[in-house]
């Protein structure tokens, strides 16, 4: 394994898809959107309202959460620990499809978009390995994905700490889930998702057929991947370590399979679908 050579294809990509603002403004509209404008509106209001009926409502609602998740609520008054339920708790979709949206949209398109761009036999003669290849795209569609939690988690975790931080005695986030959740159960299915989209990417003929058979990939992943994140912020105990444990072990398998299906003639659009 040449990681000269695999840098150089991620490199490549990365500059690319730095170029194409019709594919990162959205994206970023995209994260700003679930990462701040929404938790902002929702937050904001929240603890701006005070003790009222609707807040007293929804306080009440907090004991229906499992017994691990409500020990964890911190707060003296109703919106506080209204407030402190809502970030920590049910906005962890945010941190699972945004960067899963983004990624797969960009492995999508990888590899069958170098044949419609007329580069993917240049791709096909050069000294890189179709492992080295297939490598370099991976850490391609990672990266944006990734760049994403890392500066919307930032963001989102200023905001959480300076709007609920005072209603709950200061600052406390990201909590010790969330750096779980983050570190150990998001990564594995990112790269999951993403070695089967590249493979796809590698078979169907255009990039609307890549992107449609993303889909399908992805929305299953997704939804086992808030799952996950969900059990680990409330709390469950070993559970989420095992199966964070057992997306990693899948996810190696689905990568070295990936190395094993890519040829230098799909690269060509010769092989057959």
């Amino acid at each position: 394994m040449n990681w000269q050579r695999v840098a150089t294809v991620a490199r490549t990509d990365l500059k690319q898809l730095a170029r194409a603002r019709d594919f990162w403004v959205p994206m970023a509209a995209l994260g700003s959107l679930f990462f701040v404008i929404l938790p902002a509106i929702l937050l904001g209001t929240l603890t701006g309202i005070g003790s009222v009926e609707t807040v007293e409502r929804l306080s009440t609602t907090l004991e229906a959460l499992p017994a691990s998740a409500k020990d964890q609520i911190q707060g003296d008054t109703p919106e506080g620990r209204s407030a402190y339920a809502l970030a920590v708790f049910l906005v962890a979709p945010v941190a699972v499809i945004v960067p899963l949206t983004i990624s797969t949209a960009v492995g999508a398109a990888t590899i069958v978009g170098e044949r419609e761009r007329g580069t993917g036999e240049f791709l096909a003669h050069s000294p890189a390995a179709t492992r080295e290849i297939y490598l370099g795209k991976l850490i391609a569609s990672i990266t944006p994905g990734y760049l994403t939690v890392i500066v919307g988690f930032t963001c989102y975790s200023l905001l959480v700490n300076l709007t609920v931080g005072p209603e709950v005695g200061g600052w406390f986030f990201p909590t010790r889930q969330w750096w779980l959740m983050i570190l150990w159960v998001l990564p594995p299915f990112l790269a999951l998702c993403l070695s089967l989209v590249l493979r796809l990417s590698a078979r169907v003929n255009s990039t609307a057929a890549a992107q449609q058979a993303s889909g399908l990939v992805s929305l299953p992943l997704i939804m086992i991947a808030y799952s996950q994140a969900t059990g680990v912020l409330f709390g469950a105990g070993w559970l989420p370590i095992v199966l964070g444990a057992v997306a990693w072990t899948l996810a190696l398998v689905s990568l070295v399979r990936g190395f094993r299906s890519l040829e230098r003639s799909r690269l060509l659009g010769v092989a057959g679908v």
